[in-house]
């Protein structure tokens, strides 16, 4: 009756939904299992939730995408300290969740450049453990 709802996204959010759905692709290539997307603990949210490929490892992963310009940083360059330090207390709650407490957990940050629409990932970049928490 009424069709599809779409809804209007800012560039920057249209860029992060891309980013992260090019982040879990890639990922899953990678034999990672995607447990979760866009999980709110409360304290923030986390952007991907895996399991490593070696099936016991959760991995918090925050996605940095970004369009691609020659003079711009790399997206993931973004990754703040105050960035880092929240990630790290996201990793805290997460751990004291039930099914989590006890299990290794390591944050790694993927970094997705983006055509100039915004449409599709050029280039993807995995960093592990890039964040000590």
């Amino acid at each position: 009756m009424f069709g599809r709802l779409r809804l209007r996204l800012a560039p920057h959010q249209a860029a992060g939904v891309v980013g992260e759905r090019a982040a879990a692709k890639h990922l899953k290539r990678a034999g990672y299992r995607v447990l979760a997307r866009n999980l709110d603990l409360g304290v923030g949210e986390i952007d991907l939730l895996c399991l490593a490929p070696d099936r016991a490892t959760v991995v918090i992963v925050e996605v940095k995408a970004r369009v691609i310009r020659a003079d711009a940083p790399r997206p993931e360059s973004s990754v703040t300290w105050h960035k880092q330090r929240k990630l790290a207390q996201l990793a805290s709650a997460l751990v004291k969740r039930p099914g989590f407490a006890g299990r290794p957990v390591r944050i790694d940050v993927v970094g997705v450049d983006l055509d100039e629409r915004a449409r599709r990932a050029v280039a993807i970049r995995h960093h592990e453990n890039a964040v000590g928490a």
